[in-house]
């Protein structure tokens, strides 16, 4: 490449700045899209609306009918806690959401009428060719064209911790499914070794990513199996306690003749029976199972998520980043005059194998993505920190 930024020779001169601009408008900017957020009247909204929320509000209400304000002021601050819970949890969530987000739009080496320029990511539109090297965050659905042969994490897409490779593909015209071995490259995904030039296919919505993101948003929002029996009790309690108020408001009216003291009779049987403490535990609880699940780095966008886990009896996950972390370790050093066990060696090691560590460092980048290579700097620098072995300048 020339000082000017120029490719002499380059096959793929990509789009003119016109152009770009015009896909741009027409096709929009490349990110997921994104549902409205909940406002903070939406979501106490949607908590008000649940039965056990009405329960405890019916059940503060009466005692405020009753002049009994401490338990009325009492039943109202446990509203306030609920509601705060719900808030709270809702936004830190929304939050890093955001964050992860703003992972899948990097910033891209583009060229732009034969010229290399960094561009954010949403800027790219499809015909866009962009360079992708070790390191850098796939930004949109793309055909290798031309460069050396890639390895790349596909395990965003397909769970599969094992880089993939990626050959040229200069004449194939659309991307196949994630996990192949063919030239396509997909938003999100990492480039673990390699470089090349790559043309977009896919931006946004329309991406392996936007269309994973599209099947999430169409499914369907069921209540959980603890809120339909929750329903169902303070429904049956709700029509068991106005069944009694009411034969015992009749008979003791027809039976006395104070209606009035009838009333308060009836109402205070209703109150008794009203179990007002079931919506409080509930919530307290569920917010504390989202705490500790969020301890382990797994996010709960809504506190029911947690009842929901609890009632699974089969869980299928990857293997990684939970019985394995995708991490190498260097576990025995074979040469010519020693086969070293590490497991059982000490912290330094014998110089027969500091040749071989060394070679293997000096063979590996300085910030390496490969695991590999991770391994040999990670037992470089364990093992020959402070000798004339390592080289961290190299």
């Amino acid at each position: 490449m020339t000082n000017d930024g120029r490719a002499p020779g380059a096959r793929w001169p990509g789009l003119s700045e016109p152009e770009a601009r015009r896909r741009l408008a027409r096709d929009g900017p490349n990110v997921l899209p994104d549902e409205a957020p909940r406002t903070v009247w939406r979501l106490i909204f949607d908590v008000v609306k649940e039965p056990m929320f009405l329960l405890l509000l019916t059940a503060a209400g009466l005692y405020l009918a009753f002049g009994d304000l401490r338990e009325a002021l009492t039943l109202l601050g446990f509203v306030v806690v609920i509601i705060v819970i719900t808030v709270v949890q809702e936004g830190r969530t929304a939050r890093a959401l955001e964050a992860l987000r703003d992972l899948s739009s990097p910033r891209a080496l583009v060229l732009r009428d034969g010229v290399v320029r960094t561009v954010p990511g949403r800027e790219l539109v499809v015909g866009d060719v962009i360079r992708v090297a070790e390191g850098d965050r796939v930004p949109a659905d793309a055909i290798l064209r031309e460069g050396t042969v890639l390895t790349v994490d596909e395990s965003l897409l397909t769970g599969e911790s094992v880089a993939v490779t990626k050959t040229p593909s200069p004449d194939a015209e659309r991307v196949g499914p994630p996990g192949g071995d063919g030239g396509a490259l997909y938003s999100g995904t990492l480039v673990v070794s390699g470089r090349g030039v790559a043309e977009v296919l896919a931006t946004g919505a329309r991406s392996e990513l936007g269309r994973i993101g599209a099947s999430l948003r169409d499914v369907d929002q069921t209540r959980t199996p603890l809120q339909r029996e929750v329903d169902v009790v303070v429904k049956r309690m709700a029509a068991l306690g106005i069944g009694l108020s009411v034969s015992l408001f009749v008979a003791q009216g027809l039976l006395e003749g104070e209606w009035l003291d009838a009333a308060l009779a009836g109402i205070t049987l209703a109150m008794a029976l009203l179990p007002e403490e079931l919506p409080v535990v509930l919530t307290v609880f569920l917010a504390l199972g989202a705490w500790r699940i969020a301890k382990s780095r797994v996010l709960t966008r809504r506190v029911t998520s947690v009842e929901t886990l609890g009632a699974v009896h089969v869980l299928c996950t990857d293997k990684t980043g939970t019985l394995t972390q995708n991490r190498m370790v260097i576990r025995r050093l074979v040469t010519d005059a020693a086969d070293l066990d590490l497991g059982a060696a000490p912290e330094e090691l014998p110089e027969a194998v500091h040749g071989i560590v060394e070679y293997g460092i000096l063979a590996c980048p300085r910030d390496p993505f490969d695991p590999m290579e991770k391994a040999f700097l990670e037992l470089g620098a364990r093992a020959l920190d402070g000798t004339e072995h390592l080289h961290p300048r190299w």
